[in-house]
């Protein structure tokens, strides 16, 4: 819940989302009364209640299955939080007039930050730096670029051996990452399902990663999971992996082609986009229908990235540390592996030795500060 002041769900949703809602006010020209409706939104969020959908939202009946007769008249702070941020979104395109018929129908209000960070100097240096790894530390590399996102330089992890083994508490509080090349063993015929987080700078090492898998046979195919509408300011959707294989293609050496093979996988179906419905649902995935549970038994491992995708993997719940993630991943239909930097409360997985040095010396902070991350896997 969100209701305890001081605690890291209470800041998102009195500090920040309103400043979402301001910042979107601020990125797009948006007409008198689209402001009026952000005002409108801004207020609410803060005092006021979760209202309904629209009577001709396309999606009524579907919110409805998602708990929202259940939460309607309660207050934000007193509704599950991943309930809560979630359809804060929704009512966010709806202020916006996503989807409504006119001239916003279908815009992007987060795409000005999101081509920001994807054009940013920076995604140059990590697309350069893919030219100078040796091929044998390329896999490690990727991965890792995966994991960490927009804050990873390519090389960091081959270019200084042993900086995690020297710290006092390693960067990674689990890695699983042996586990999960096992499952994709080399020349195998296997089928990977990639959950995606965030677009810009962070989808492009997620693409890089399935290109050397798909040009180097430790994948026969991939399946690429994004979300089927903004979402969570930097969620990918379809359009953001497009400007994606864009920025790669336009690039120079290994990433360029990477980029082109993509491309070519896109269109002979080696590499497949999924924008299920579920993916924007405020609900755990213990909660996924039966259509996307059989896309993930089908695959030969599903890996979810990012922080959120973690949330509705194990549960969002306080979980005590070293609660066992295969326990609380019992219930997915197949091989699955979480690459996530932490940024919320909730962890499974932890030894009781790590989780008693991150405590000493940090206090509550490594729960939350996207200093640490993670690689688990449950095959």
């Amino acid at each position: 819940m969100g209701d305890e002041p001081g605690s890291f769900p209470h800041a998102v949703l009195a500090e920040r989302h309103p400043a979402i809602v301001r910042q979107v006010a601020e990125d797009l020209p948006y007409d008198p009364a689209r402001r009026r409706t952000l005002d409108a939104l801004l207020e609410n969020c803060i005092e006021g209640t979760v209202g309904p959908l629209p009577a001709d939202a396309h999606d009524r009946a579907r919110w409805a299955a998602w708990d929202l007769d259940v939460h309607a008249g309660r207050s934000w702070f007193e509704v599950p939080w991943l309930w809560s941020e979630s359809y804060f979104y929704r009512r966010l395109l709806d202020a916006v007039g996503y989807f409504a018929p006119g001239p916003w129908q279908g815009i992007d209000p987060f795409r000005p930050a999101k081509l920001a960070d994807l054009d940013a100097p920076e995604t140059d240096a990590e697309l350069a730096a893919l030219d100078g790894l040796p091929p044998d530390g390329l896999p490690t590399a990727l991965l890792h670029g995966s994991l960490w996102g927009n804050r990873a330089d390519l090389g960091f992890r081959l270019s200084a051996p042993g900086t995690a083994e020297r710290a006092e508490v390693p960067p990674l509080v689990a890695d699983d990452s042996e586990r999960l090349w096992s499952l994709l063993p080399p020349s195998g015929d296997a089928t990977l399902c990639l959950v995606a987080d965030n677009a810009g700078r962070e989808l492009v090492p997620d693409l890089l990663l399935i290109a050397h898998l798909l040009t180097h046979g430790r994948v026969r195919r991939a399946v690429l999971h994004v979300k089927p509408h903004p979402y969570y300011v930097s969620d990918a959707t379809p359009a953001d992996v497009l400007d994606a294989l864009r920025r790669l293609t336009g690039a120079e050496g290994t990433a360029a082609a990477y980029g082109r093979a993509l491309r070519e996988a896109l269109a002979d179906g080696r590499l497949a986009l999924r924008a299920h419905p579920f993916s924007c649902a405020p609900l755990p995935y213990a909660r996924m229908p039966e259509d996307l549970r059989a896309d993930f038994a089908a695959a030969t491992l599903t890996v979810l990235k990012g922080d959120l995708n973690y949330r509705r993997l194990v549960g969002d719940r306080r979980w005590p540390p070293t609660t066992p993630f295969a326990d609380v991943t019992a219930y997915f239909p197949g091989p699955v592996a979480a690459l996530r930097t932490l940024k919320s409360d909730v962890i499974t997985g932890l030894d009781p030795a790590t989780e008693s040095a991150l405590d000493a010396t940090e206090g509550d902070r490594w729960r939350t500060g996207g200093s640490h991350a993670l690689i688990q896997v449950r095959d």
